[in-house]
């Protein structure tokens, strides 16, 4: 506890010196950060292989690539982005300078994720220094190679009492969410995001939480099943499986599910070969908790393909189930694995209301020819995010906020979104001291004459075009003047 205090107070102490606020400053650390990426390119990938069994043009691809490219988002970016923003004003103050002013937060804690354990600490910690915040980093104690590196590699390149990282499992965490904190980001399941947001609470603190669940995904009869079945695949069995927006379940007419399961099995050999095991494509279930869970939903199912273990090596071959109960147990929780069950609906009206039925997911996929079609699901359900037609790949448009929303978490980050979570707006009004006849309106006494001067100032609406700035303009002169006379 003691150990934690300190940390939060070196890097609150840092914050208040001020020195993080300047744009000079975050893009100096920002550059750092971006320097220590491409320097220690291999040391990230060798810890990402011996955590993921990952190789490294696909831990390339999936963590570092991303990170580059938010950097240089952000480096391109920052100034337009803290950049005062002028506001619209109205009659009274039309005189007067009116602007939302981003300021950062104070001191912000980033809990990662063992899944993605490099690219899920560093972009939100790209927005966050990008913002002006002192930032503590805690890495994923699951992952716990990567997690010593970036604990190793921050203190090397970035300020250290602004930028800590502090290391461990459930105590540490638990000694750290007793902190004030200005703002938590926690990316994981919704049990200990809950333990999360009640820690958050104590102190007022908001939270970004990034949740998951059972995104699911709906194949329409009129589509490409083979262009479609390739995609899905290829966004159900990357990283094993352990992908918080993978689509986690199917939903399809009964006349295509033999279908979809034929060409599944097809773009598994063409992904990974005759014996996946061996494919250096093919990840491993970070540890054997977590592969005795996914084994255990398992149980009792129809195995259509795969459903080969081996705990020594934590290997789950990709596995399809079909005739899936919505009671059974693998429909409880999300799979987080690479298990992909089908259930079968009769129509799209069907598919809806399943979908409906359950908890809001972190992201949600439909397959069509039809974009009124996917676009009716889309206006008819909720969830963080939408992708028709492909998998996951809202995840890579930096434009496009990522989050969840109900029980799949709260807020968004990514690109400006991210510099907007860790920023205050802060509202900005600036004055003089001359015509002070006009605030006559909202002095004692009142009167009906004064309501309706207010009425005609605050509530008057004029065109944008010149013509109608010019009538403002000289409304306002008009109005003052008059105002002036009556009540002077």
């Amino acid at each position: 506890m003691e150990r934690m205090q300190q940390v939060v107070g070196r890097a609150r102490a840092a914050f208040n010196s001020g020195r993080c606020r300047s744009l000079e400053f975050r893009l100096q650390q920002l550059k750092a950060l971006e320097r220590m990426v491409q320097e220690k390119e291999k040391e990230i990938l060798a810890a990402i292989k011996a955590d993921l069994h990952k190789c490294g043009h696909n831990a390339y691809s999936h963590e570092i690539l991303g990170v580059l490219g938010e950097l240089a988002l952000a480096m391109d970016k920052l100034p337009s982005w803290a950049a005062p923003q002028p506001v619209k004003k109205n009659l009274l103050t039309m005189r007067d300078e009116a602007y939302i002013c981003p300021e950062p937060l104070g001191v912000v804690l980033i809990i990662g994720a063992w899944n993605y354990p490099f690219v899920l600490v560093m972009h939100p910690l790209i927005g966050a220094i990008a913002a002006g915040n002192a930032v503590v980093v805690k890495p994923s104690e699951i992952s716990e190679n990567t997690a010593q590196l970036v604990a190793d590699l921050l203190p090397q390149y970035l300020d250290r009492e602004l930028y800590p990282v502090v290391t461990g499992g459930v105590s540490e965490t638990t000694a750290l969410l007793t902190q004030r904190f200005d703002h938590i980001l926690y990316t994981g399941n919704s049990t200990v995001g809950k333990i999360v947001m009640a820690a958050a609470a104590k102190h007022l603190t908001p939270v970004t939480l990034e949740l998951g669940g059972k995104s699911p995904c709906y194949i329409d009869k009129d589509c490409d099943l083979a262009v479609a079945c390739r995609r899905i695949t290829w966004g159900k069995y990357m990283n094993c499986g352990q992908t918080c927006i993978a689509p986690d379940y199917i939903l399809c007419d009964p006349s295509i599910q033999s279908k979809v399961v034929e060409n599944i099995k097809a773009t598994l050999q063409e992904f990974y070969g005759e014996d996946v095991k061996s494919s250096p494509d093919y990840e491993r279930i970070i540890n054997k908790r977590h592969f005795k869970r996914i084994v255990g939903l398992l149980e009792g199912q129809k195995i259509a393909h795969g459903g080969q273990t081996d705990e020594a090596s934590c290997f789950i071959a990709p596995t399809i189930l079909t005739d899936v109960s919505p009671e059974s147990k693998v429909m409880e929780e999300e799979i987080f694995g690479p298990v992909l069950p089908i259930l079968t609906v009769k129509s799209v009206d069907e598919a809806i209301e399943f979908i409906n039925r359950r908890e809001k997911p972190l992201a949600l996929y439909v397959f069509s020819n039809d974009k009124k079609l996917i676009k009716r699901v889309i206006s008819q359900t909720s969830s963080g995010g939408v992708t028709g037609n492909d998998v996951i790949m809202h995840y890579f448009l930096s434009t496009l906020p990522f989050g969840g929303v109900g029980n799949s978490g709260m807020g968004a980050y990514h690109g400006k979104h991210s510099f907007e979570t860790f920023s205050h707006r802060r509202a900005c009004l600036i004055k003089d001291l001359k015509m002070e006849g006009t605030n006559k309106l909202r002095y004692p006494p009142s009167s009906q004459k004064k309501v309706d001067w207010a009425k005609f100032f605050l509530l008057k609406r004029f065109n944008k075009g010149r013509v109608g700035l010019a009538i403002l303009a000289l409304l306002g002169i008009v109005a003052a003047v008059v105002i002036k006379m009556v009540y002077y």
